[in-house]
């Protein structure tokens, strides 16, 4: 077989494998973007529909980083590194310069919605301990509990945060514009 290339069928597996990284990655970015607005939404049947699809989708994730590890050996093989060892600049030299820049291109899209994704998440993280701190907030108010932290000097618990001389009575919101 003369012309043919001996690591065409793993260099194809790799784009094909890029391929769908990148498709899972769309659509992890899609349902954190939907949590995003669940949350902002204070949704909280969206929240939890959004949640689910985001663990399923880090289902397939991890079946494809089983399929990542068997590339990454058979790439270590073929170029005689350990699969810790595989770096995609050593894996293009198995390519054409085609491939290898079509790889290159795919991996920076990747790299760049795996990064959307982790901001995105982080952003929702903050959302969801803002609404916990509030929904705890009002928790404590209902309970007429006092407060833990700082009281000014001479203030009694009970009487945090009412005019002198009001009896107890459930304040939830006090709007000041």
């Amino acid at each position: 077989m003369t012309g043919a290339r001996p690591h065409a069928a793993l260099c194809a597996e790799t784009l094909r494998h890029l391929d769908v990284q990148i498709g899972s990655a769309e659509r992890l970015l899609a349902c954190v973007l939907r949590q995003g607005g669940a949350i902002r939404g204070r949704d909280v049947g969206a929240v939890l529909t959004s949640l689910s699809e985001i663990q399923g989708e880090m289902g397939a994730r991890e079946r494809l980083e089983v399929q990542r590890s068997d590339l990454l050996r058979r790439a270590g093989a073929a170029l005689g590194l350990p699969p810790g060892m595989v770096t995609l600049e050593a894996l293009t030299t198995l390519m054409t310069p085609a491939e290898g820049e079509a790889a290159r291109a795919r991996s920076a899209q990747l790299r760049g919605l795996l990064t959307e994704i982790a901001r995105e998440h982080g952003m929702n993280r903050a959302l969801m301990r803002q609404e916990l701190s509030f929904l705890d907030h009002l928790v404590g108010l209902l309970s007429q509990e006092p407060a833990a932290g700082y009281k000014p000097p001479g203030e009694a618990p009970a009487a945090a945060g009412r005019p002198a001389g009001q009896s107890a009575q459930h304040r939830i919101l006090d709007l000041q514009a």
